[in-house]
């Protein structure tokens, strides 16, 4: 058994993604982060990092006690690893999948996110940051569009974890939409993916979970999830 620590975020829908397609056993444990329910102790003794998701692995590959791990692309690796599943077996296939699956965390989905800050959340609005970050957003767009020329998948023509990493983050905010017209194999790819039974069943958790998705922000939510003056219990 899979103990999930989890909010219905991009960073979140990943591991959802996981599961559901491998098919193992989990419990969702809802950290709610708009009440900082990130900054708990027991929470930070998974995530030190305040961040979510999270995972506890009741029933590790080595018999030993259970193991902690956070970080959504360590988690996608972590559970590529004890499934067999989502991560080809051979070097180069293998290498190629992580440079994605780094390539997401390191560009995607932080440029994504300063993206939707300045454009949805920030309190006023800064056009060259609206403009920086905008732009950034429309390039990576391009780098993945190319990648998937010619390909199912990211990594060729199996569905694997630089998928589930990258599909969460792909037009993620209603109040800023991404124009996708210029990337029609990105569009290609993410219809194929949002069509998978297991990506409905994720997907279908958010509601569940956090019945208020949609709602405007209080502004103590604010100063939780950005920062401001956020402090640790």
């Amino acid at each position: 058994m899979i103990d999930l620590h989890y909010w219905p975020t991009p960073n979140g829908h990943k591991v959802t993604l996981f599961l559901e397609e491998a098919g193992l056993d989990y419990a969702i444990k809802p950290v709610n982060i708009g009440k900082g329910e990130q900054f708990d102790p027991a929470f930070l003794a998974i995530s030190p990092n305040n961040k979510m998701p999270a995972i506890v692995d009741h029933a590790p590959a080595d018999g030993g006690a259970p193991l902690t791990v956070f970080e959504s692309g360590a988690i996608l690796l972590y559970l590529a690893e004890k499934t067999g599943r989502f991560l080809p077996a051979d070097l180069r296939g293998r290498t190629t999948v992580l440079e994605w699956l780094f390539w997401q965390m390191a560009g995607l989905g932080p440029m994504t996110g300063q993206y939707g800050h300045f454009h949805v959340y920030a309190p006023e609005a800064i056009d060259y940051a609206r403009q920086r970050y905008a732009r950034e957003v429309q390039r990576l767009l391009g780098v993945l569009d190319a990648r998937l020329a010619g390909r199912a998948f990211i990594a060729g023509d199996d569905y694997g974890i630089a998928d589930m990493a990258c599909y969460p983050w792909i037009d993620v905010y209603d109040k800023a939409p991404v124009d996708l017209q210029p990337f029609a194999e990105v569009r290609r790819w993410r219809a194929t993916i949002a069509a998978r039974p297991a990506t409905q069943r994720a997907y279908a958790l958010a509601s569940q979970v956090n019945p208020d998705a949609g709602k405007p922000m209080s502004d103590e939510e604010r100063k939780l999830l950005f920062g401001i003056d956020a402090k640790r219990n």
